[in-house]
């Protein structure tokens, strides 16, 4: 197979077209014919060697954490999947690879591609889709009638989270620049603020919900905004003891974690206020119920730009321009 290998990190360091041999999957696993791959941020701080101490990938190796395709062989243990089913997910950390024209992937990662969908806005979907269901709906709990702030909302997480947000009754404000305020609009926010010339933290009040992915300046600032009983969640960090235990990190790495978000959740608790570290995990039956909602057409994936396989790096680099407005995605087939 054709895959992309980071040989080292370091900052914008590219990526090298390799031939590999195919993976070899294991009786809980699928072998996908990858069509089409999402880039996320993830991918280039990965690459940078912003993870390293958590996500602990020894060169040379696959990255890529969004795949859309075809199952070409399902493991004798697998239920649910069979050849020729179209599918797309995130792989479970430890075995990313979608920059690749194959990938072996645990079942319980997977689910099937909506019907009225084309394989570049499915691989648009997972990662960002369910890190916006695993802030909101399962850390969060979004009622009608909540208020809730999503900052950055014409990234790919933005524009999956403004969408679900709205289709959970809540009100919804977002922080953007002028030029996107158009887009966000258009999916359901409710108020847009111009973070070039307006100040967020003055603007808003009363909120329920925070979700971040930005700067800890904008992180601290947050907690104006939410009332006591609120949530900050935080997808940027710093992390937290939670994020260490489901890491699997020793108790040293734990420890480290919570000096590290000792300062934001102190200040959070001062106003009443929990905060949480959101890195998302794989999970194929969230990102089916999500998918549902894509189907009744409650939400509908943002493509910024699609790029030709050849053009990976630069797909990349696109993504760390950080003018894309939703996703980034490269037309493996």
């Amino acid at each position: 197979m054709k895959a992309y290998v980071l040989d080292r990190y370091g900052k914008g360091q590219a990526l090298r077209l390799a031939d590999l041999p195919d993976p070899v999957i294991g009786d809980r696993d699928v072998l996908v014919a990858i069509q089409a791959t999402g880039l996320n941020p993830l991918d280039n701080k990965i690459r940078d060697g912003a993870f390293k101490p958590f996500l602990r990938y020894k060169p040379p190796f696959v990255l890529g954490h969004d795949f859309a395709g075809k199952v070409v062989a399902v493991g004798a243990g697998v239920r649910g999947f069979k050849v020729g089913d179209a599918v797309h997910g995130r792989p479970r950390d430890g075995r990313i690879g979608t920059f690749a024209t194959r990938i072996a992937v645990d079942a319980a990662d997977v689910a099937k591609v909506p019907a009225n969908l084309s394989m570049a806005e499915a691989a648009a979907l997972p990662l960002v889709a369910l890190t916006a269901w695993q802030a909101l709906v399962e850390i969060a709990n979004v009622r009608a009638g909540q208020k809730v702030l999503i900052h950055a909302g014409s990234g790919g997480v933005g524009t999956m989270a403004i969408q679900l947000a709205k289709h959970l009754g809540a009100t919804v404000a977002t922080t953007t620049s002028a030029t996107n305020a158009d887009l966000v609009r258009g999916l359901g926010a409710d108020v847009v603020i111009d973070y070039r010339t307006q100040d967020f933290s003055e603007q808003l009040a009363g909120y329920d919900v925070v979700l971040a992915s930005l700067d800890a300046k904008t992180l601290e600032k947050s907690l104006k905004v939410l009332k006591p009983g609120g949530r900050l969640i935080s997808l940027a960090g710093p992390p937290d003891a939670a994020f260490a235990r489901q890491q699997g990190l020793n108790p040293v790495m734990g420890l480290v974690m919570r000096l590290l978000s000792a300062g934001i959740r102190r200040k959070a608790k001062r106003v009443g206020v929990t905060y949480s570290f959101l890195f998302m995990r794989a999970d194929g039956d969230q990102l089916a119920r999500f998918d549902a909602l894509v189907e009744q057409g409650a939400i509908r994936p943002v493509i910024d730009r699609t790029f030709p396989f050849t053009q990976l790096n630069a797909a990349l680099d696109h993504v760390d321009s950080g003018r894309a407005k939703g996703k980034v995605v490269v037309d493996v087939a």
